[in-house]
Order: C-alpha cells, then sequence, then structure tokens
C-alpha cells in the first residue's frame, strides 16, 4: 500500500496578487511618465496662443491712433476697444504674470516709416512635471514664453522706405 504524504501549500509559489501588485507599482510611473509630454504640449501650445494674441494686436494697434501703452495681467483698468483689452481678450489664461507692451516708433508726421511693436512675456507653470523632483531630478517648475511682432503703422501720411 501507498502511503500518501499530505500536500502542503508552499507560500512562495503562491503568486496570485504578483499581478496587482506589479500594476500597483507601475501605474504611477506611467501616468507621470504620459504626463510630461502632455504638460511640454499644453505649453507649446500657451505659446502659440501667445504669439497669435500679439499678432493679432499689431493688426488691430496698426490701425489705431496712438496705441502705446503697458499693462500686466489681467490689465482689468483698460478701457473696452483699446489695443490692449484687445490683446487681453486673446491672452491665454495658463501664462502666469503675463506682461503686454504696445510701442509705436518714430514721431507723428515724421519722415520715416513708423511701426508698431507688440510684445508679451509671462510664465507657463508646470503641473505634474514637479511631481519629477520627488525622485531626485532638477527642474525648472516655470518655461519662460515671450512673443512679439513688429508690423507697419497704417496711419501714416506716406510710406517711406526707412524706418524711424
Amino acid at each position: 500500500m501507498k502511503t500518501v504524504k499530505p500536500e502542503r501549500k508552499n507560500i512562495l509559489a503562491d503568486r496570485r496578487g504578483q499581478s496587482i501588485v506589479e500594476i500597483t507599482l507601475i501605474t504611477p510611473l506611467l501616468l507621470i511618465a504620459l504626463y510630461v509630454p502632455f504638460d511640454f504640449g499644453i505649453a507649446l501650445f500657451t505659446a502659440h496662443l501667445t504669439q497669435n494674441a500679439v499678432r493679432e494686436g499689431a493688426r488691430i494697434g496698426a490701425t489705431v491712433p496712438d496705441p502705446s501703452g503697458s499693462c500686466t495681467m489681467p490689465c482689468s483698468g483698460q478701457p473696452a476697444g483699446s489695443v490692449l483689452a484687445e490683446i487681453r481678450e486673446r491672452m491665454p489664461e495658463r501664462l502666469s504674470d503675463a506682461t503686454i507692451t504696445v510701442t509705436l516708433s518714430g514721431a507723428s508726421g515724421a519722415a520715416c516709416m513708423r511701426t508698431i511693436t507688440v510684445s508679451a512675456d509671462g510664465n507657463y507653470p508646470f503641473g505634474l512635471y514637479r511631481l519629477m523632483g520627488l525622485f531626485g531630478f532638477v527642474t525648472d517648475l516655470d518655461l519662460p514664453i515671450t512673443r512679439s511682432t513688429e508690423i507697419r503703422y497704417e496711419l501714416q501720411p506716406y510710406a517711406p522706405s526707412t524706418k524711424c
């Protein structure tokens, strides 16, 4: 007659919870690895929207008498319809500490081609990218964004070829 040995469970051979533990450990790292490029994409999109706002502001300012001025967002003191107010409406909200500057070159009646320059600068604050500091990486938390456009001022008596 054969003797049957009782079946002993080996705790180390039981791997039923292994996949749950692996997923639990890897998922946060995977989400961070996917979010960082996404955050850079949003930063580039914010820079693109800033460039569009500056360009549109220059187009509007080229047809307005004396459009010069400067303000820091939210530019709430600017009258409706002014160049700074129009630029403010087009600026992305993710841009922090944004400053808008509109300058008109030359003097009225000068025999030179006057230009209008509109510039905006600010910082894009990264979101989850800050968590990289938990893993020991030193990172800049803000991306400076500066955009500028210069075009011909349309309210001139004639179109000379030399710039002021």
